[in-house]
Protein backbone atom coordinates (compact mmCIF):
# COMPACT_ATOMS: atom_id res chain seq x y z
CA UNK A 1 0.00 0.00 0.00
CA UNK A 2 1.38 3.38 -1.06
CA UNK A 3 3.72 2.03 -3.09
CA UNK A 4 4.83 4.22 -6.29
CA UNK A 5 4.18 3.70 -9.75
CA UNK A 6 7.05 4.54 -12.19
CA UNK A 7 5.99 7.71 -13.71
CA UNK A 8 7.40 10.05 -16.05
CA UNK A 9 10.44 11.78 -15.36
CA UNK A 10 8.95 15.11 -15.33
CA UNK A 11 5.70 16.36 -13.08
CA UNK A 12 2.41 16.18 -14.90
CA UNK A 13 1.16 19.45 -15.39
CA UNK A 14 -2.70 18.81 -16.12
CA UNK A 15 -4.98 21.84 -15.85
CA UNK A 16 -8.29 21.57 -15.03
CA UNK A 17 -9.70 21.32 -18.73
CA UNK A 18 -7.04 18.74 -19.83
CA UNK A 19 -8.17 16.74 -17.07
CA UNK A 20 -11.52 16.16 -18.30
CA UNK A 21 -10.10 15.81 -21.99
CA UNK A 22 -8.27 12.90 -20.61
CA UNK A 23 -11.40 11.35 -19.05
CA UNK A 24 -13.34 11.51 -22.12
CA UNK A 25 -10.07 10.30 -23.66
CA UNK A 26 -11.58 11.46 -27.47
CA UNK A 27 -8.61 12.39 -30.20
CA UNK A 28 -10.95 13.58 -33.06
CA UNK A 29 -11.99 16.97 -33.63
CA UNK A 30 -11.89 20.08 -30.86
CA UNK A 31 -15.21 20.66 -31.25
CA UNK A 32 -16.27 17.28 -30.66
CA UNK A 33 -13.63 16.75 -27.91
CA UNK A 34 -15.29 20.07 -26.06
CA UNK A 35 -18.94 18.92 -26.72
CA UNK A 36 -18.27 15.42 -25.13
CA UNK A 37 -16.25 16.85 -22.28
CA UNK A 38 -19.07 19.09 -21.57
CA UNK A 39 -21.58 15.98 -21.67
CA UNK A 40 -19.50 13.88 -19.91
CA UNK A 41 -18.95 16.81 -16.87
CA UNK A 42 -22.68 16.43 -16.37
CA UNK A 43 -22.92 12.64 -16.41
CA UNK A 44 -20.19 11.95 -13.75
CA UNK A 45 -21.04 10.38 -11.18
CA UNK A 46 -19.49 8.44 -7.75
CA UNK A 47 -20.22 5.22 -9.25
CA UNK A 48 -17.94 6.53 -12.50
CA UNK A 49 -14.69 6.68 -9.75
CA UNK A 50 -13.96 2.79 -9.54
CA UNK A 51 -15.32 3.56 -5.17
CA UNK A 52 -17.04 0.40 -3.34
CA UNK A 53 -20.84 -0.35 -2.84
CA UNK A 54 -20.31 0.58 0.85
CA UNK A 55 -18.87 3.90 -0.40
CA UNK A 56 -21.42 4.86 -2.51
CA UNK A 57 -24.08 3.69 -0.43
CA UNK A 58 -22.62 6.55 2.37
CA UNK A 59 -22.05 9.16 -0.30
CA UNK A 60 -25.93 8.56 -1.33
CA UNK A 61 -26.64 8.61 2.26
CA UNK A 62 -25.14 11.82 3.37
CA UNK A 63 -26.41 13.98 0.66
CA UNK A 64 -23.46 13.96 -2.25
CA UNK A 65 -25.29 13.86 -5.60
CA UNK A 66 -22.31 14.00 -7.76
CA UNK A 67 -18.57 14.51 -7.39
CA UNK A 68 -17.54 18.00 -7.82
CA UNK A 69 -14.86 18.65 -10.39
CA UNK A 70 -11.64 18.89 -7.83
CA UNK A 71 -13.23 15.60 -6.41
CA UNK A 72 -13.49 13.61 -10.00
CA UNK A 73 -9.93 15.09 -10.48
CA UNK A 74 -8.46 13.84 -7.28
CA UNK A 75 -10.08 10.70 -6.51
CA UNK A 76 -8.94 8.68 -9.76
CA UNK A 77 -5.24 9.39 -9.57
CA UNK A 78 -5.03 9.08 -5.38
CA UNK A 79 -6.27 5.68 -6.16
CA UNK A 80 -4.30 4.83 -8.46
CA UNK A 81 -0.82 6.03 -6.22
CA UNK A 82 -0.09 9.35 -7.34
CA UNK A 83 1.43 12.30 -5.47
CA UNK A 84 -1.34 15.12 -6.30
CA UNK A 85 -0.94 18.96 -6.04
CA UNK A 86 -4.64 20.10 -6.40
CA UNK A 87 -5.89 23.59 -6.62
CA UNK A 88 -9.69 24.94 -6.42
CA UNK A 89 -11.74 27.41 -4.98
CA UNK A 90 -12.89 27.56 -1.53
CA UNK A 91 -16.57 25.58 -1.12
CA UNK A 92 -15.77 22.87 -4.06
CA UNK A 93 -15.88 19.95 -1.74
CA UNK A 94 -11.50 19.23 -1.22
CA UNK A 95 -12.13 17.44 2.23
CA UNK A 96 -13.68 14.71 0.23
CA UNK A 97 -11.44 14.96 -2.24
CA UNK A 98 -8.97 13.34 0.03
CA UNK A 99 -11.15 11.55 2.25
CA UNK A 100 -12.93 9.38 -0.16
CA UNK A 101 -9.93 7.24 -1.38
CA UNK A 102 -8.08 7.56 2.12
CA UNK A 103 -11.02 5.38 3.28
CA UNK A 104 -10.98 3.32 0.64
CA UNK A 105 -7.83 2.67 0.73
CA UNK A 106 -7.30 1.66 4.51
CA UNK A 107 -6.42 -1.63 5.83
CA UNK A 108 -9.22 -2.48 8.22
CA UNK A 109 -7.88 -5.59 8.98
CA UNK A 110 -5.65 -5.14 11.84
CA UNK A 111 -6.93 -5.40 15.75
CA UNK A 112 -4.94 -2.37 17.26
CA UNK A 113 -4.33 -0.20 13.93
CA UNK A 114 -1.02 2.57 14.12
CA UNK A 115 -2.20 5.42 11.81
CA UNK A 116 -2.01 4.70 8.21
CA UNK A 117 -3.17 8.63 6.96
CA UNK A 118 -1.98 11.57 8.40
CA UNK A 119 -3.76 15.26 8.25
CA UNK A 120 -2.32 17.98 8.92
CA UNK A 121 -4.49 20.74 8.91
CA UNK A 122 -3.31 24.95 10.39
CA UNK A 123 -5.49 25.37 12.85
CA UNK A 124 -7.32 23.55 15.56
CA UNK A 125 -11.16 24.20 14.08
CA UNK A 126 -10.30 23.14 10.62
CA UNK A 127 -8.34 19.72 12.23
CA UNK A 128 -11.88 19.16 14.27
CA UNK A 129 -13.90 19.87 10.99
CA UNK A 130 -11.69 17.75 9.14
CA UNK A 131 -11.64 14.61 11.87
CA UNK A 132 -15.68 15.33 11.70
CA UNK A 133 -16.22 14.84 7.45
CA UNK A 134 -13.70 11.49 8.30
CA UNK A 135 -16.16 10.41 10.65
CA UNK A 136 -19.27 11.19 8.60
CA UNK A 137 -18.10 9.17 5.66
CA UNK A 138 -16.85 5.81 7.20
CA UNK A 139 -18.53 3.36 9.65
CA UNK A 140 -17.22 4.35 13.52
CA UNK A 141 -16.78 0.41 13.80
CA UNK A 142 -14.38 0.18 11.31
CA UNK A 143 -12.73 3.38 11.03
CA UNK A 144 -10.82 4.80 14.19
CA UNK A 145 -9.86 8.64 13.84
CA UNK A 146 -7.70 10.84 15.97
CA UNK A 147 -7.59 14.22 15.98
CA UNK A 148 -4.35 15.71 17.71
CA UNK A 149 -4.33 19.25 19.05
CA UNK A 150 -3.36 22.27 21.11
CA UNK A 151 -5.26 23.11 24.10
CA UNK A 152 -6.82 20.16 24.83
CA UNK A 153 -4.86 17.39 27.42
CA UNK A 154 -2.72 15.42 26.08
CA UNK A 155 -3.17 12.42 28.01
CA UNK A 156 -6.59 11.66 26.60
CA UNK A 157 -5.09 11.63 22.99
CA UNK A 158 -2.33 9.75 24.28
CA UNK A 159 -4.88 7.17 25.24
CA UNK A 160 -6.72 7.27 22.01
CA UNK A 161 -3.22 6.49 19.76
CA UNK A 162 -2.59 4.06 21.97
CA UNK A 163 -5.37 2.01 21.86
CA UNK A 164 -4.82 2.41 18.20
CA UNK A 165 -6.37 4.55 15.15
CA UNK A 166 -6.28 4.57 11.35
CA UNK A 167 -6.52 8.16 10.49
CA UNK A 168 -4.61 10.77 12.14
CA UNK A 169 -5.97 14.66 11.86
CA UNK A 170 -3.44 17.10 13.64
CA UNK A 171 -1.90 20.53 13.88
CA UNK A 172 1.78 20.47 13.21
CA UNK A 173 2.76 22.06 16.76
CA UNK A 174 0.63 18.95 18.35
CA UNK A 175 1.49 16.58 16.08
CA UNK A 176 5.07 17.42 16.66
CA UNK A 177 4.40 16.86 20.52
CA UNK A 178 3.96 13.19 20.21
CA UNK A 179 6.55 12.54 17.94
CA UNK A 180 9.03 13.92 20.43
CA UNK A 181 7.21 11.62 23.25
CA UNK A 182 7.09 8.69 20.91
CA UNK A 183 3.02 8.15 21.42
CA UNK A 184 2.65 8.69 17.14
CA UNK A 185 4.08 5.84 15.57
CA UNK A 186 4.49 6.54 11.88
CA UNK A 187 6.39 3.49 10.96
CA UNK A 188 2.85 2.33 8.91
CA UNK A 189 1.92 5.47 7.53
CA UNK A 190 1.41 5.19 3.82
CA UNK A 191 -0.80 8.70 3.27
CA UNK A 192 0.30 12.70 3.91
CA UNK A 193 -1.98 15.40 3.36
CA UNK A 194 -1.23 18.89 3.69
CA UNK A 195 -4.64 20.93 4.29
CA UNK A 196 -4.61 24.56 3.32
CA UNK A 197 -1.16 23.83 1.47
CA UNK A 198 -0.36 27.36 1.23
CA UNK A 199 -0.65 28.64 4.57
CA UNK A 200 1.48 24.76 5.75
CA UNK A 201 4.77 25.39 3.98
CA UNK A 202 5.00 29.40 4.13
CA UNK A 203 7.57 30.88 6.57
CA UNK A 204 6.15 29.82 9.92
CA UNK A 205 4.89 26.77 9.64
CA UNK A 206 7.59 25.65 7.54
CA UNK A 207 10.12 24.69 9.79
CA UNK A 208 7.56 21.95 11.52
CA UNK A 209 6.44 20.71 8.72
CA UNK A 210 9.92 19.68 7.51
CA UNK A 211 10.32 17.95 10.46
CA UNK A 212 6.85 16.14 10.71
CA UNK A 213 7.71 14.90 6.52
CA UNK A 214 10.91 13.89 7.83
CA UNK A 215 9.74 11.46 10.18
CA UNK A 216 7.16 9.73 7.96
CA UNK A 217 7.96 7.18 6.14
CA UNK A 218 9.52 7.94 2.25
CA UNK A 219 7.37 5.38 0.83
CA UNK A 220 4.16 7.44 0.81
CA UNK A 221 1.56 9.37 -1.36
CA UNK A 222 1.66 12.51 -0.35
CA UNK A 223 -1.52 15.28 -1.32
CA UNK A 224 -1.47 19.41 -0.92
CA UNK A 225 -4.53 20.88 -1.62
CA UNK A 226 -5.93 24.67 -1.17
CA UNK A 227 -7.62 27.54 -2.91
CA UNK A 228 -4.36 29.28 -3.80
CA UNK A 229 -0.87 27.72 -4.44
CA UNK A 230 1.91 29.94 -5.50
CA UNK A 231 4.23 29.34 -7.82
CA UNK A 232 7.03 29.70 -5.21
CA UNK A 233 5.10 27.15 -3.22
CA UNK A 234 4.41 24.36 -5.91
CA UNK A 235 8.01 24.63 -6.12
CA UNK A 236 8.55 24.27 -2.57
CA UNK A 237 5.99 21.74 -2.74
CA UNK A 238 7.47 18.95 -5.05
CA UNK A 239 10.39 18.90 -2.90
CA UNK A 240 8.78 16.84 -0.48
CA UNK A 241 6.65 14.83 -3.12
CA UNK A 242 6.93 12.39 -5.66
CA UNK A 243 6.80 13.23 -9.22
CA UNK A 244 3.46 14.98 -8.50
CA UNK A 245 0.81 15.17 -10.76
CA UNK A 246 -1.15 19.00 -10.62
CA UNK A 247 -4.05 19.77 -11.03
CA UNK A 248 -5.91 23.31 -10.99
CA UNK A 249 -9.51 23.80 -11.08
CA UNK A 250 -9.47 27.80 -10.67
CA UNK A 251 -6.77 28.73 -13.44
CA UNK A 252 -9.38 31.56 -14.51
CA UNK A 253 -10.12 33.00 -11.23
CA UNK A 254 -9.50 31.61 -7.78
CA UNK A 255 -12.62 33.29 -6.32
CA UNK A 256 -15.99 31.37 -6.68
CA UNK A 257 -18.51 32.67 -9.15
CA UNK A 258 -21.40 32.35 -6.52
CA UNK A 259 -20.07 35.47 -4.35
CA UNK A 260 -20.98 38.97 -5.54
CA UNK A 261 -18.17 41.07 -3.86
CA UNK A 262 -18.45 44.84 -3.08
CA UNK A 263 -15.91 47.40 -1.75
CA UNK A 264 -16.77 50.74 0.71
CA UNK A 265 -14.76 53.32 1.14
CA UNK A 266 -14.59 54.02 5.05
CA UNK A 267 -12.74 56.19 6.96
CA UNK A 268 -11.19 54.18 9.66
CA UNK A 269 -12.75 56.38 12.03
CA UNK A 270 -16.47 55.51 10.67
CA UNK A 271 -15.84 51.64 10.58
CA UNK A 272 -17.90 50.92 13.73
CA UNK A 273 -21.20 52.99 12.32
CA UNK A 274 -20.30 51.60 8.77
CA UNK A 275 -20.66 48.44 9.89
CA UNK A 276 -23.73 48.92 11.92
CA UNK A 277 -25.18 50.67 8.63
CA UNK A 278 -24.70 47.44 6.32
CA UNK A 279 -25.37 44.91 8.81
CA UNK A 280 -28.82 46.61 9.10
CA UNK A 281 -29.81 46.70 5.81
CA UNK A 282 -28.58 43.32 4.82
CA UNK A 283 -29.77 41.60 7.84
CA UNK A 284 -27.58 38.68 7.51
CA UNK A 285 -28.91 34.80 7.93
CA UNK A 286 -25.23 34.56 8.96
CA UNK A 287 -21.96 36.59 8.69
CA UNK A 288 -18.15 36.25 9.82
CA UNK A 289 -16.92 39.97 10.29
CA UNK A 290 -13.17 39.68 10.07
CA UNK A 291 -10.44 41.37 11.94
CA UNK A 292 -6.63 41.72 11.21
CA UNK A 293 -5.31 41.22 15.18
CA UNK A 294 -6.43 39.42 18.56
CA UNK A 295 -6.92 42.78 20.04
CA UNK A 296 -8.79 44.60 17.39
CA UNK A 297 -11.18 41.62 16.85
CA UNK A 298 -11.89 41.69 21.15
CA UNK A 299 -12.30 45.13 20.79
CA UNK A 300 -14.91 45.24 18.12
CA UNK A 301 -16.97 42.31 19.68
CA UNK A 302 -17.43 43.77 23.27
CA UNK A 303 -18.55 46.82 21.56
CA UNK A 304 -21.35 45.28 19.50
CA UNK A 305 -22.07 43.72 22.51
CA UNK A 306 -22.46 46.56 24.57
CA UNK A 307 -24.29 48.40 22.31
CA UNK A 308 -26.92 45.63 22.56
CA UNK A 309 -27.75 46.13 18.77
CA UNK A 310 -27.25 42.65 17.66
CA UNK A 311 -27.80 40.36 20.34
CA UNK A 312 -26.38 37.05 18.52
CA UNK A 313 -22.96 38.17 18.16
CA UNK A 314 -19.74 35.85 19.19
CA UNK A 315 -15.98 36.33 18.70
CA UNK A 316 -13.24 33.69 17.52
CA UNK A 317 -9.79 34.58 17.98
CA UNK A 318 -6.37 33.15 19.18
CA UNK A 319 -6.18 34.01 22.79
CA UNK A 320 -9.30 32.27 23.62
CA UNK A 321 -8.57 29.06 25.39
CA UNK A 322 -9.51 26.07 23.64
CA UNK A 323 -12.98 25.24 25.67
CA UNK A 324 -14.39 29.10 24.37
CA UNK A 325 -13.01 28.52 20.78
CA UNK A 326 -15.09 24.62 20.89
CA UNK A 327 -18.18 26.54 22.26
CA UNK A 328 -18.19 29.40 20.12
CA UNK A 329 -17.94 27.25 16.79
CA UNK A 330 -20.62 25.10 18.14
CA UNK A 331 -22.66 27.58 18.60
CA UNK A 332 -21.83 29.30 15.20
CA UNK A 333 -22.54 26.08 13.57
CA UNK A 334 -26.36 25.70 15.07
CA UNK A 335 -27.25 28.89 14.43
CA UNK A 336 -27.25 30.42 17.86
CA UNK A 337 -24.55 32.76 17.05
CA UNK A 338 -25.53 34.88 13.84
CA UNK A 339 -22.53 37.36 13.44
CA UNK A 340 -18.99 36.30 14.26
CA UNK A 341 -16.15 38.58 14.76
CA UNK A 342 -13.00 36.73 13.93
CA UNK A 343 -9.69 36.92 12.73
CA UNK A 344 -7.97 34.35 10.34
CA UNK A 345 -8.09 31.36 12.38
CA UNK A 346 -11.50 30.69 10.53
CA UNK A 347 -10.40 32.20 7.56
CA UNK A 348 -9.30 28.79 5.76
CA UNK A 349 -11.38 25.76 5.00
CA UNK A 350 -14.24 26.29 7.65
CA UNK A 351 -17.06 25.18 6.37
CA UNK A 352 -20.79 26.79 8.01
CA UNK A 353 -23.26 26.33 5.69
CA UNK A 354 -25.40 29.02 6.17
CA UNK A 355 -22.87 31.92 5.79
CA UNK A 356 -24.45 34.45 3.85
CA UNK A 357 -22.06 37.45 4.16
CA UNK A 358 -18.41 38.23 4.94
CA UNK A 359 -17.12 41.42 6.07
CA UNK A 360 -13.66 42.34 6.01
CA UNK A 361 -13.73 45.10 8.43
CA UNK A 362 -10.04 44.95 8.00
CA UNK A 363 -8.87 44.04 4.84
CA UNK A 364 -6.20 41.24 4.90
CA UNK A 365 -2.56 41.95 4.46
CA UNK A 366 -1.99 39.16 1.92
CA UNK A 367 -4.67 38.84 -1.30
CA UNK A 368 -4.50 35.60 -0.82
CA UNK A 369 -5.89 35.64 3.11
CA UNK A 370 -8.53 37.46 1.09
CA UNK A 371 -9.52 34.30 -1.08
CA UNK A 372 -9.64 32.21 1.92
CA UNK A 373 -11.91 34.72 3.85
CA UNK A 374 -14.48 35.46 0.96
CA UNK A 375 -14.69 31.95 0.78
CA UNK A 376 -16.23 31.13 3.66
CA UNK A 377 -19.64 31.94 1.89
CA UNK A 378 -21.04 30.76 -1.66
CA UNK A 379 -20.13 26.99 -0.83
CA UNK A 380 -20.86 24.46 -2.80
CA UNK A 381 -22.98 26.16 -5.22
CA UNK A 382 -24.57 28.96 -2.69
CA UNK A 383 -25.65 32.15 -3.14
CA UNK A 384 -23.06 34.44 -1.24
CA UNK A 385 -22.04 38.37 -0.72
CA UNK A 386 -18.76 40.02 0.55
CA UNK A 387 -18.06 43.86 2.04
CA UNK A 388 -14.73 44.66 2.17
CA UNK A 389 -14.01 48.03 4.26
CA UNK A 390 -11.10 49.74 2.42
CA UNK A 391 -9.62 53.18 3.49
CA UNK A 392 -8.47 55.90 1.50
CA UNK A 393 -5.10 55.13 2.00
CA UNK A 394 -5.26 51.43 1.20
CA UNK A 395 -6.05 52.00 -2.60
CA UNK A 396 -3.03 49.69 -4.02
CA UNK A 397 -3.86 46.63 -1.32
CA UNK A 398 -7.24 46.70 -3.34
CA UNK A 399 -6.05 46.71 -6.38
CA UNK A 400 -3.79 43.72 -5.29
CA UNK A 401 -6.90 41.64 -3.93
CA UNK A 402 -8.68 42.80 -7.67
CA UNK A 403 -5.42 41.35 -9.38
CA UNK A 404 -5.33 38.14 -7.62
CA UNK A 405 -8.99 37.29 -8.10
CA UNK A 406 -8.53 38.60 -11.59
CA UNK A 407 -11.83 40.96 -11.07
CA UNK A 408 -12.88 44.24 -10.10
CA UNK A 409 -14.52 44.73 -6.69
CA UNK A 410 -17.72 46.76 -7.26
CA UNK A 411 -19.04 50.05 -5.28
CA UNK A 412 -21.92 49.75 -3.37
CA UNK A 413 -23.41 53.11 -4.39
CA UNK A 414 -26.21 53.42 -2.01
CA UNK A 415 -24.68 52.44 1.05
CA UNK A 416 -21.47 54.83 0.33
CA UNK A 417 -23.79 57.32 0.32
CA UNK A 418 -24.71 56.74 3.13
CA UNK A 419 -21.61 56.54 4.43
CA UNK A 420 -20.52 59.66 2.74
CA UNK A 421 -23.63 61.60 4.51
CA UNK A 422 -22.21 60.46 8.00
CA UNK A 423 -19.08 61.70 6.98
CA UNK A 424 -19.78 65.23 5.70
CA UNK A 425 -21.86 65.43 9.04
CA UNK A 426 -19.70 64.16 11.81
CA UNK A 427 -15.99 64.93 9.87
CA UNK A 428 -16.89 67.74 7.63
CA UNK A 429 -13.11 68.35 7.38
CA UNK A 430 -11.83 65.09 5.76
CA UNK A 431 -11.60 64.85 2.10
CA UNK A 432 -14.52 62.63 0.58
CA UNK A 433 -12.73 60.32 -1.51
CA UNK A 434 -9.39 59.85 -2.84
CA UNK A 435 -9.72 60.24 -6.86
CA UNK A 436 -10.57 57.38 -8.50
CA UNK A 437 -7.32 56.91 -9.90
CA UNK A 438 -5.72 56.29 -6.69
CA UNK A 439 -8.24 54.15 -6.10
CA UNK A 440 -8.23 51.60 -9.02
CA UNK A 441 -5.58 49.52 -11.22
CA UNK A 442 -5.70 47.93 -14.23
CA UNK A 443 -6.11 44.26 -14.08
Amino acid sequence: MGKKQQLPNSPGLISGHTYWVNRVNQLGDPNTVTKKIEKRKQKLAFDHLGLSDEMLATLKHIGYEKPSPVQAGVIPLVMDDFDVIGQARTGTGKTAAFAIPILEMLDLDVEKPKPQALILAPTRELAVQVENEFRRMSNPDEVRCCCLYGGRPIRQQITQLERGCHVVVGTPGRVIDHLNRGTLNVDQLWFVVLDEADRMLDIGFRPDIEKILRRCPKERQTLLLSATLPYSILQLAKRYMYRPKVINFSKNSVAAETIEQFYLNVPEQLKYQSLNLLLEREQPEQAIVFCRTKLGTERLYRKLFKDEVFTDVGTLHGDMNQSARDRMMKNFRSGKVKILVATDVVGRGIDITNVSHIINYDIPELSDDYVHRVGRTGRMGKQGVAFSFVTPMQGDELSKIERKINSELLPDEDLQAQIDEVRSETMPNLPKKKPKNRYRRAL
